[in-house]
């Protein structure tokens, strides 16, 4: 499917590969691994390889009710990518696609792509490409067109964002990827904002879901972690202990397995740091008192729709000044 001649792009590859762009450049450096780690060859024609039936069932069942939990954010995604010819895909932590989005009069074209539920996309097999090498590095990308390690995926552009569980483990990755020629510089910036956004979202709910029983805050950090920090999700039962935290509040707060194994009260880790502890006291105070205001200041039901006891949310509107 490539569009330009193989052998050009494989020529292209091994010089960037042995030249000095291979300490500058992400791109090159995941070409290299692709050629040294893996030793796949560019000019390699044969298709991505697909999983049987059977195996793609259990790749779905292993990711549970996260192909679920997906749905929204994958149809909001595709609502807006799709009539520019983009697909839109659900892939694995092995960089399989597991759900899809796709306009039908553009089935066949992403299909002789591979761009379809059962293909294997890891980087170990098809080297550079938007679902292998986004997972493989654990960060949201686009390899455009010539960046693919294999001639034939030149005609591809993929933006991929990786998706993280309630434990910061890599779990999946959602990819927008287009055939067309047309692809401007500006849509594509466009389509990696939405990505992200789909991932994020995702992974928020995702988190909610694991800690069905808690309260879910977000905890706010410097200006630096800014970007890392919408999604620094942590979550506080009802005696005010975290009892877990997502990836990028992990991050910005310094959270490990081992630390979220000890009972670890909320107020004390995000003393830590006063930024945190501001931002945590705003949320946490304002989720209270939109919550009151439902109740109609109501102590009792308010502490009922938050799942604490009475006694706890008294202990909160005391320490937060609210009583």
């Amino acid at each position: 499917m490539g569009t330009q001649d193989d052998g050009l792009h494989a020529e292209h590859i091994q010089s960037a590969v042995t030249g000095d762009a291979a300490a500058q450049s992400a791109v090159v450096a995941s070409w290299g691994r692709s050629m040294r780690l893996y030793g796949l060859k560019p000019d390699e024609g044969t298709p991505p390889n697909m999983l049987t039936d059977q195996e793609l069932r259990e790749a779905r069942e292993e990711l549970g009710s996260l192909i679920e939990t997906a749905e929204i954010a994958l149809d909001r995604l595709y609502s807006a990518v799709g009539g520019a010819g983009c697909c839109v895909l659900l892939a694995d932590k092995n960089g399989v696609p597991v759900d899809r989005r796709g306009y039908e009069g553009d089935d066949a074209t992403f299909c002789k792509a591979g761009l379809w539920t059962g293909a294997v996309w890891s980087e170990e097999c098809e080297g550079t490409n938007g679902i292998g090498t986004a997972l493989a590095e654990q960060r949201a990308l686009t390899i455009h067109r010539d960046q693919h390690f294999r001639s034939r995926n030149t005609a591809l552009s993929c933006t991929v964002a990786p998706i993280f569980d309630h434990r910061g483990r890599l779990m999946a990755a959602i990819d927008v990827s287009s055939a067309r020629s047309d692809l401007t510089e500006g849509f594509v910036k466009l389509i990696a904002m939405a990505v992200v956004d789909a991932a994020r979202r995702v992974e928020a709910e995702n988190f909610r879901l694991a800690f069905p029983k808690a309260r879910i805050v977000m905890a706010q950090g410097s200006e630096r972690g800014h970007d890392r920090a919408l999604n620094a999700l942590i979550a506080v039962d009802e005696d005010d202990l975290v009892v877990g935290a997502s990836r990028s509040a992990r991050a910005l707060l310094g959270l490990t397995d081992e630390s979220l194994n000890s009972p670890l009260p909320a107020a004390n880790l995000l003393g830590q740091d006063t930024d945190a502890e501001r931002g945590f006291a705003a949320a946490e105070r304002s989720v209270i008192q939109r919550v009151l205001r439902k109740a109609d200041g109501n102590v009792s039901i308010a502490a009922n729709m938050m799942g604490m006891s009475r006694a706890t949310l008294h202990r909160k509107l005391k320490r937060l000044g609210l009583n």
